[in-house]
């Protein structure tokens, strides 16, 4: 049995102003939710149970982070930094990968809205539930399962490429494919997030997940790169690398590919959205693997971090 083993005092000031430097900078510059004093709770809880609950903590940093990044890119949008490419992408969209019809040649995203299906309509939901539920689950396995090295590094280059991603979307605003058919190419301040093909499944099944979820998006320009089409595929690289059945590596694949679809089937992306958000997760599992890995001190690092997650549980 698990026995109260509270941290010592530099760990609990680190806790402490860590969370109230997420909470203060959340309120003031992003606007406060009622879910962040819940994960505020929960985190705080979590860190002062035991060493068991403060190790899962610990290991679960990166994907922490990952939210947080994401929740504070609402601080400075990036339409703020940079113009944004609406007709310029669609424009080279519909120049590499057109499709010629009786009507004029269209972008594959405008061809898929005339020629769609009830049965993709609904796989198309059923892929993007698995966007990040699947690659998270897949990472809790991981740590539950012991695989503490493959976790933690499949975790890091889970944030890193997200980090390449957030960056290039201030470098590159951009809009998606649903943006154009809805608004055209001019730039609207305060455009909500939309569901674009995915409220069919929405209409489908009376569930309304997605216009949910899209209705509180307010990062409507961050379409380059696809970060949809990276999740699955982090997790499909280091199921190689761990330690588990050839059958869930092939639901991973088919997962991967479902996704890459899908994000253009529902006009949330177009194919080269999805070619950047390949490119960004190679890159990063390259950068990471074969270059940050080589570094000493970076290595050293991890393996700490390895160490500390790892340690006999009490």
């Amino acid at each position: 049995m698990s026995v109260i083993s509270l941290p010592g005092r530099r760990e609990s000031a680190i806790i402490a102003i860590s969370l109230m430097t997420w909470l203060v900078v959340t309120a003031l510059c992003v606007g406060f939710r009622p879910e962040h004093t819940y994960i505020a709770l929960f985190l705080a809880l979590m860190l002062f149970i035991n060493n068991s609950t403060r190790r899962l903590v610990v290991a679960l940093l990166p994907f922490v982070v990952f939210g947080i990044s994401y929740d504070w890119m609402n601080i400075v949008p990036n339409y703020e930094v940079n113009p944004v490419d609406i007709r310029g992408l669609y424009e080279s969209e519909k120049e590499l990968f057109g499709i010629t019809t009786a009507a004029g040649v269209v972008t594959p995203n405008e061809f898929f809205a005339i020629h769609s299906s009830k049965f993709m309509d609904f796989m198309a939901g059923v892929f993007y539930l698995c966007w990040v539920p699947v690659p998270i689950l897949f990472g809790i396995w991981l740590y539950f399962n012991r695989q503490y090295k493959v976790y933690l590094h499949f975790a890091l280059v889970f944030l890193f490429v997200n980090l390449l991603g957030f960056t290039y979307y201030y470098i590159h605003p951009a809009a998606p494919p649903w943006y154009v058919a809805s608004h055209g190419f001019e730039f609207l301040l305060g455009t909500p997030g939309e569901v674009a093909g995915l409220g069919k499944f929405d209409e489908m099944t009376g569930l309304g997940i997605f216009h949910g979820l899209y209705s509180r998006n307010s990062n409507v320009f961050a379409a380059l790169p696809s970060l949809h089409a990276a999740y699955m595929l982090i997790a499909f690289i280091y199921s190689l690398k761990a330690n588990c059945s050839w059958w869930l590596r092939g639901l991973f694949a088919v997962i991967c590919l479902g996704i890459w679809f899908t994000a253009v089937y529902t006009s949330h992306h177009y194919i080269i959205d999805v070619l950047m958000g390949i490119g960004c997760t190679l890159l990063g599992f390259v950068i990471f693997e074969y270059v940050l890995m080589k570094l000493p001190a970076f290595a050293r690092f991890i393996n700490n971090y390895i160490g500390y997650i790892s340690s006999k549980r009490s």
